[in-house]
């Protein structure tokens, strides 16, 4: 049976699984003059998995190993490149989520996509959201994940739970966001590209609340 996820307004935020966004990421302007040239560009997908707990929804996280090449130890939603063997975003998210995490297609519930978004590493990353089932236990690959853990999506959500930290990279001032690890239970610092995908979540989440208003 399909769970549920108490998330006002969450199907008018996504855009549709038959018709993945198109175009740059939402965040092309900030990083433009670090772009790789645009035959470097890589297509990604990450599964954005929320879980319906008696206290809410929960987001799942994974903490990446200190072996990896790139992003070692850093948190992040399981994901990546997108193969010639997938159909789409969408399968390349399953595909990574069952290799990084254990997690079987009949065991989420895609819903939508999220806005695209730029990486600094030449990657174009495309969100899929869904619900998982509350009864799913991980089962993680120790070549590349450390850890599974979840947040409350209502911590995510909150405007004063995200930081705008300006650091100097790359010849300017530029805004890194971080989530105020302070006030998580998880000790894990949620920073960067995931956090950047979690506000996407929570603006689209916003502009189709505004929808009703």
């Amino acid at each position: 049976m399909k769970p549920e996820v108490s998330v006002p307004g969450l199907a008018r935020a996504l855009h549709p699984l038959d018709a993945p966004p198109v175009g740059d990421g939402w965040n092309r302007d900030e990083i433009a003059d670090l772009l790789p040239a645009a035959g470097k560009r890589f297509e990604a997908a990450v599964l954005v998995g929320l879980v319906q707990r008696t206290d809410g929804p929960r987001v799942l996280l994974t903490r990446r190993t200190e072996m990896l090449r790139q992003h070692a130890g850093q948190v992040s939603f399981p994901g990546g490149r997108i193969e010639p063997g997938d159909r789409d975003p969408l399968a390349a998210a399953l595909r990574e989520a069952r290799e990084e995490i254990g997690l079987l297609p009949a065991q989420a519930w895609p819903l939508g996509y999220l806005d695209p978004m730029l990486t600094v590493s030449g990657y174009r990353v495309l969100p899929v959201v869904a619900a998982l089932d509350p009864a799913f236990v991980p089962v993680p690959d120790p070549a590349e994940v450390a850890e599974v853990f979840e947040v409350a999506l209502a911590f995510l959500l909150a405007p004063q739970s995200l930081q705008r930290l300006e650091v100097d990279y790359g010849g300017r001032r530029r805004e890194v966001l971080q989530f105020r690890s302070d006030e998580m239970i998880s000790p894990h610092r949620i920073w960067g590209a995931t956090a950047s995908i979690l506000l996407n979540l929570r603006e689209r989440l916003r502009e189709a609340a505004g929808d009703d208003a």
